[in-house]
């Protein structure tokens, strides 16, 4: 209902092509700009407090912007500018927002809650701007925005009085911003999983984001609908949403994660070929409510797949990039088979659309989702801090870790296996370099090694072992014929230390 007032009011103080266009850019630009960010505050602040804090941002600001408008000293550029603070509100908010979801349901009813949020999403969808639209005629645009500011206070005082319990407790200091947004993609570039979840993202957003963006072109040029019409093929999309939302669960028990996207991107991409070819809206309605249903399932779907494949410390951070993977999708895709309708035509451009889902599918098949439920993205119990003799503050470093391994040269070819498996849990918790090297003297002795960029990251490292994890440290152990375990060493880069085992001060 605010977007649709905030819009239309724009059409009446500046009528002009790029200042409504602006209204769009000044939602999303925050996004795009502050998600990264946004993602680690929720990941090292408390995520209830920063809900509330955010909520509270865009409660002031809808207010002022209510405020103003009734009383009648509203501009286009004040519209924009506290459009964009919202729209700040909303972008800090959205990571935590997403994060939150693994706290309040068991880890078996995520995909039910991830798939009703949907419902809600396509539900407001659906009846806000039909809404707003009635209310903007009936009361001005400046009492939706005050209706609209005080909703969040019902929100907030959902937050308030939620009990939260932290998924995980540290006993060391809180990350910085920089570092945890470091932190958060060199997580994210190494973790498999994730990266299994983000291509499958991108490779059905982009050629779905055909069908959104030009849908308006098709409903008032190929269909000769009016705006009514067009909000009503829209709502086939949103019902079609929530139909597919209340079976999903069914399907889910009957095909794996994999099948289920599959089957939703094969009946996305039916849907944008039949839209290319139907010049009946009640065809096109019919089409569209199942491309409603395919959307809810595939996009459902990766949602769960992307919350589990992540641990707790490192959620928010990786669910924003997973956002940021679906805006810049649509906005990518938008943009390409916009370019395509221009110097060809719409039917042309969704037919494309339709193609690309399908050889995405294929594609990308070998990205598996099928089985990230099943991670153990537990904290390992059994973690301990390294024992040094010296006094070493966290920002010691780099810090160089070396691990020596005696293996029998008849085992070698399987060691070499299994300790090249670490390599990716290293560098994801936090290694910047990592090495396996052979004695030339001794044969027999291996030593891994890798590099920290301080001592508190690398506290950190033994923090983020995994009970997943640890059966692969274990496999590479396994080989050790030298004792229990391997021999570990650290490493201080740096001037030396003094007799009574502290650094010495540099000058």
């Amino acid at each position: 209902m605010h977007d649709t007032s905030a819009a239309w009011l724009m059409t009446s103080l500046a009528p002009s092509p790029l200042m409504v266009s602006l209204m769009q850019t000044a939602t999303t630009l925050p996004f795009f700009l502050l998600a990264l960010p946004a993602g680690a505050l929720a990941d090292i602040l408390d995520r209830r407090r920063l809900l509330i804090v955010t909520q509270v941002w865009m409660l002031v600001a809808a207010a002022v912007l209510g405020i103003i408008t009734v009383l009648g000293i509203i501009g286009p550029w004040t519209l924009l500018t506290i459009t964009f603070l919202i729209g700040l509100g909303n972008a800090l908010n959205s990571p935590a927002w997403q994060a939150i979801t693994f706290e309040l349901v068991p880890r078996q009813e995520l995909a039910s809650a991830v798939a009703l949020s949907g419902v809600s999403i396509n539900v407001a969808r659906a009846v806000g701007p039909a809404l707003g639209g009635v209310l903007v005629a009936a009361m001005g645009a400046g009492w939706v925005f005050l209706l609209n500011a005080a909703s969040f206070l019902g929100v907030v005082a959902v937050l308030v009085r939620w009990h939260r319990q932290a998924e995980t407790t540290s006993r060391l200091p809180p990350e910085d911003v920089p570092g945890a947004m470091r932190a958060g993609v060199r997580y994210i570039r190494h973790a498999a999983p994730f990266r299994a979840v983000l291509v499958r993202t991108t490779s059905f957003v982009v050629p779905a984001a055909a069908l959104w963006a030009l849908l308006p072109l098709y409903a008032r040029h190929t269909l000769g609908l009016s705006a009514t019409g067009y909000g009503l093929l829209l709502g086939c999309l949103g019902a079609g949403a929530i139909v597919g939302a209340l079976v999903l669960p069914r399907i889910r028990d009957r095909l794996t994660s994999d099948h289920v996207v599959a089957t939703a991107t094969l009946g996305f991409a039916a849907v944008s070929a039949a839209v290319a070819v139907t010049r009946g809206p009640v065809a096109a309605g019919v089409a569209l409510f199942v491309g409603g249903m395919a959307w809810i399932a595939a996009m459902s779907t990766m949602n769960v797949a992307a919350q589990n494949a992540v641990p707790a410390w490192v959620r928010s951070r990786a669910l924003a990039v997973g956002m940021l993977a679906v805006q810049g999708g649509l906005a990518v895709g938008s943009l390409l088979w916009g370019v395509v309708a221009q110097h060809a035509s719409i039917p042309v451009a969704l037919m494309a659309g339709a193609a690309t889902l399908v050889v995405g599918a294929a594609v990308t098949r070998r990205f598996e989702l099928h089985g990230l439920s099943n991670l153990d993205l537990r904290p390992d119990p059994r973690w301990t801090l390294p024992q040094t003799v010296c006094e070493l503050d966290g920002d010691e470093g780099p810090v160089l870790v070396t691990l020596e391994y005696r293996i029998d040269p008849a085992e070698e070819d399987a060691f070499l296996r299994a300790v090249r498996g670490l390599e990716p849990i290293r560098r994801r918790d936090g290694a910047i370099r990592w090495n396996i090297y052979q004695d030339a003297g001794d044969p027999a002795r291996w030593v891994e090694t890798f590099v920290v960029e301080s001592w508190l990251e690398h506290l950190r490292q033994h923090e983020r072992v995994t009970a997943g994890d640890r059966v692969a440290l274990d496999a590479a152990a396994r080989f050790h014929r030298g004792g229990d375990r391997p021999l570990v060493h650290h490493h201080i880069a740096g001037g030396p230390f003094n007799s009574a085992g502290t650094r010495a001060r540099r000058r």
